[in-house]
C-alpha cells in the first residue's frame, strides 16, 4: 500500500519571540505492508532529517493530521493530495521544499509582491485562472 502523510511541524519553539519560531506543513509518502510500517518509516525519516539536513531545529513538534492510505496511484484522472487556504496575501516569505535528497535540500523562498507569486526573486507565470463570469484562461 502506498501511504501519504500530512504533517504540522512547530520548530524553534523555544525562542521567546514569536517571529523567532515557526511553523510549517509537509508530507511525507512510502509504500508498506501496513500502517505501523508506514508510521515507523515516517518517524525514521523525519529523525533523519533532524540529524542531517536543517529542516526541525529546536524544540520541534510533530503533528500527524492526516493519513491517506492508497492501493494504487490513479491511471485516468488527478486526484488533488492537499490545499491550503489563508486570509490575505502572506506578509512574510517563506521557504519551502520539494523533494529534498542527498544532494539538494530542494528548498526555494516564496514571497508575494503585487498580487503573485515570486520563487527565488522570479515571479511565476499563470498556469489556468477563472473569472468571475465563468470564463476559463489557460
Amino acid at each position: 500500500m502506498i501511504y501519504i502523510g500530512n504533517f504540522l511541524v512547530l520548530t524553534d519553539q523555544e525562542k521567546i519571540a514569536e517571529n523567532d519560531r515557526r511553523n510549517g506543513e509537509f508530507s511525507l509518502i512510502v509504500d508498506a505492508g501496513n500502517t505501523s510500517a508506514a508510521l515507523r518509516s515516517f518517524k525514521a525519516c523525519i529523525l533523519e532529517y533532524r540529524l542531517k539536513k536543517e529542516f526541525f531545529q529546536g524544540d520541534c513538534q510533530f503533528f500527524l493530521i492526516q493519513l491517506l492510505e492508497l492501493d494504487r496511484l490513479p491511471t485516468s484522472r488527478a486526484m488533488m493530495l492537499t490545499y491550503k487556504s489563508t486570509v490575505g496575501d502572506p506578509v512574510l516569505p517563506y521557504i519551502g521544499c520539494l523533494v529534498p535528497g542527498e544532494d539538494t535540500d530542494g528548498c526555494r523562498i516564496f514571497d508575494w509582491q503585487d498580487k503573485r507569486p515570486q520563487i527565488d526573486g522570479q515571479a511565476e507565470h499563470l498556469f489556468m485562472e477563472f473569472k468571475t463570469g465563468g470564463e476559463i484562461e489557460q
